[in-house]
């Protein structure tokens, strides 16, 4: 009996799922054109994308091909190099290829191939057309035969020219901007440095092509690294390469953090928040990041490139098993290999280093911008000294809340400084110190409570004011007029108008004040100087303000009292236009122990209140300044009362752990400290 013949054919169907639709755009593609090109050890790859004729060109001086190879090499799908021609190049290169299906994605943005190629002086020349080949899977053949083309236009003296032509997308400027960035980030041996240049319409690939070396600030450094002179903005770095020996495998690289993580999703739409494995100088995982669960703000800062040769130390020679790493798919690497788990194991240790540098790091930076705004570097000036040492430590920390631009991080700055006056007030600023890059959230969850802590800081600035009311009234009940008085109210102008100075505790400005009352005194008679008890000027919000004052028992009469205001403010203009200070309003205030003499007459209010206004002024008795400060204050105060839920919750928990524990409040403070 006759044994039956069992025969297995393959279908050209098999092109279409492993070549045809292996990828779906144009820098996968061509990157498969410049890995031959590497792998043929040409020293020179020109691509040209010509608009008119809608192709792109892409030729190198390679070794070329010649009939056989073409036959046996560039049209024989699977065909494995590397058992055929085991080993380094020529040039003592690593192979890039590996399974003889990446010419195959040419069809995936092309109609059309044309190949064109020199060797030893030997041309061939032919052309494919994807309807061809998809007819012939229409007719279950197995067999497929490009078109043989003149060889009269080929003038290379060695190496391969390839024609996409048809094109599937249209070719625009921003394609090729796109192209040259992302060869750059896929290929690693562009370069003078490895005798292998790759132009782009006549401009050749650099490394700062990848579009983000100037944005690295803090960088790590492995193996023989040279990156960090292309990195001009770094603030921090730090060569790691002994912990690379760790995992056993071969490794070196860089990984970075970039000033802003918004820096790191570029103007093509790449996402380039990942850090990328190269084999043999090429890409061969876009990204082993997204494998390890960073919850960090710092992961989102990430950048790096890491170059893992025993992914691939086959060479035919000294192994009889593929020693590949990579899957068939060629983009990333075999996830239970050996390698990739020590790779892993390596990378959670680094990463965790990483992310407790790149906090003190971005703190230091963070602290350092931060005191470079005068308002924030005055602001901490005037702290005691441990507290200005809890403020530039909270400043460092805000540093690592994740922000997009300066004008956020000013904004978190103003936060900042809020939350610290906060917690300062209730002595509990070792609530900001617990909080830092791990927990940095917490931060980000006060901030949103923002309005509660101003109206809660508010309140508490509210309450000085209304006992420096008190002081007042006291210094007034116990006539302790003249210098005194004077100098208090001068020293606290918003008890005259809350406007004059803004209920936040900013400061007013004087302005030559002594000058200014001196020359205003050189106008006065004598017996105006010995009626008065002082006179003072002041720079305020758009105003320039005197302040009259006279003792309480000096009765004075409306018409004096206007002549002698009139005196003030021509006195006062005068010097401000000599001083070339241009359009200042000038605000005149008397305070009076009573109103003036004719104050209590039939309809002559209205008359005295005319008269003062003409010269913008007013007058104001001690009994009516306390009166209305009071009533201003007290209303504020009032409202502080409206505690915002958050607070409550944290009084409530404060006052209710002691009843637990049967301790006193005392008792419980000191347990926690």
């Amino acid at each position: 009996m006759t044994k039956p013949i069992y025969e297995m054919r393959l279908n050209l169907n098999v092109l279409e799922h492993l070549g045809i639709n292996l990828y779906s755009n144009v820098p996968s593609v061509i990157a498969e054109v410049v890995a031959n090109s590497w792998d043929a050890d040409a020293t020179i790859v020109d691509i040209k994308f010509d608009v008119d004729n809608d192709s792109i060109v892409i030729q190198d001086n390679g070794e070329g091909m010649n009939f056989k190879d073409v036959n046996g090499r560039f049209l024989t799908v699977g065909y494995r190099r590397r058992d055929k021609q085991p080993g380094k190049t020529n040039r003592k290169r690593s192979p890039m290829g590996r399974k003889g299906i990446g010419k195959l994605s040419l069809f995936s943005i092309a109609q059309r191939i044309k190949v064109e190629t020199s060797k030893d002086g030997e041309l061939n020349a032919f052309e494919m057309s994807i309807e061809e080949i998809r007819k012939k899977i229409s007719e279950t053949t197995d067999r497929y035969n490009p078109r043989s083309i003149p060889t009269s236009n080929i003038d290379l003296q060695c190496g391969t020219r390839i024609t996409l032509s048809g094109l599937k997308k249209n070719i625009t400027s921003s394609t090729v901007e796109g192209l040259r960035k992302r060869l750059a980030r896929r290929f690693s041996i562009i370069g003078s440095n490895y005798d292998f240049t790759v132009r782009i319409n006549g401009i050749a690939i650099s490394p700062s092509d990848r579009g983000y070396f100037d944005k690295l600030q803090c960088l790590w450094t492995y193996g023989a690294e040279t990156v960090k002179e292309d990195c001009a903005n770094l603030i921090w770095s730090e060569n790691r390469s002994f912990v690379a020996k760790e995992p056993e495998i071969a490794l070196n690289g860089w990984l970075g953090t970039v000033t802003h993580s918004n820096q790191l999703k570029d103007e093509l739409g790449d996402n380039l928040n990942r850090i990328a494995i190269f084999v043999r100088g090429k890409l061969a995982q876009e990204d082993i990041l997204g494998d390890f669960s960073e919850s960090g703000v710092y992961a989102s800062y990430l950048i790096g490139e890491l170059h893992v040769e025993d992914f691939d130390k086959y060479d035919g020679l000294n192994s009889d098993e593929d020693d590949d790493a990579a899957t068939s798919s060629r983009q990333r690497i075999v996830e239970d290999d050996p390698r990739y788990e020590k790779i892993k194991k390596f990378m959670r240790r680094e990463l965790k280093y990483i992310q407790k540098t790149w906090a003190e790091q971005r703190s230091k930076e963070g602290t350092k911008n931060a005191l470079e705004i005068p308002a924030i570097k005055d602001w901490i000036n005037k702290l005691t000294k441990d507290k200005k040492k809890q403020a530039a430590r909270w400043l460092g920390k805000i540093n690592q809340i994740k922000f997009d631009d300066e004008v956020e991080r000013r904004q978190l700055w103003k936060h900042a400084i809020i939350a610290f006056e906060f917690y300062s007030w209730g002595n509990n600023l070792n609530k900001l110190e617990s909080i830092d890059e791990r927990n940095i959230e917490v931060a980000i969850d006060l901030f949103n409570e923002l309005d509660s802590l101003e109206f809660n800081l508010y309140g508490q600035i509210v309450k000085e004011r209304v006992e420096i009311i008190r002081t007042l009234k006291s210094k007034v009940e116990a006539n302790s007029f003249e210098k005194a008085i004077q100098e208090y109210i001068f020293d606290h102008l918003w008890l005259l108008d809350p406007a004059w100075e803004r209920v936040d505790g900013s400061e007013v400005m004087e302005t030559g004040v002594e000058s200014v009352v001196e020359r205003i005194s050189e106008t006065l008679t004598d017996a105006e100087r010995r009626s008065r008890v002082d006179i003072a000027y002041r720079k305020t919000a758009g105003k320039h303000v005197i302040i009259e004052m006279k003792r309480p028992n000096v009765k004075v009469g409306v018409d004096e009292l206007s002549a002698q205001i009139s005196k003030y403010r021509r006195s006062l203009s005068k010097l401000l236009m000599e001083k070339n200070i241009k359009s200042s309003a000038i605000e005149i205030v008397c305070i009076l122990g009573t109103p003036p003499r004719e104050w209590e007459l039939f309809n002559e209010r209205q008359r005295i209140e005319d008269l003062l206004k003409v010269n913008n002024a007013r007058f104001i008795t001690y009994d009516n300044l306390l009166d209305s400060a009071f009533e201003a204050y007290t209303d504020y105060s009032k409202k502080q009362k409206r505690v915002d839920r958050l607070s409550q919750i944290v009084n409530e928990i404060d006052d209710y752990a002691p009843r637990i524990n049967g301790n006193s409040k005392e008792n419980h403070s000191k347990i926690d400290s």
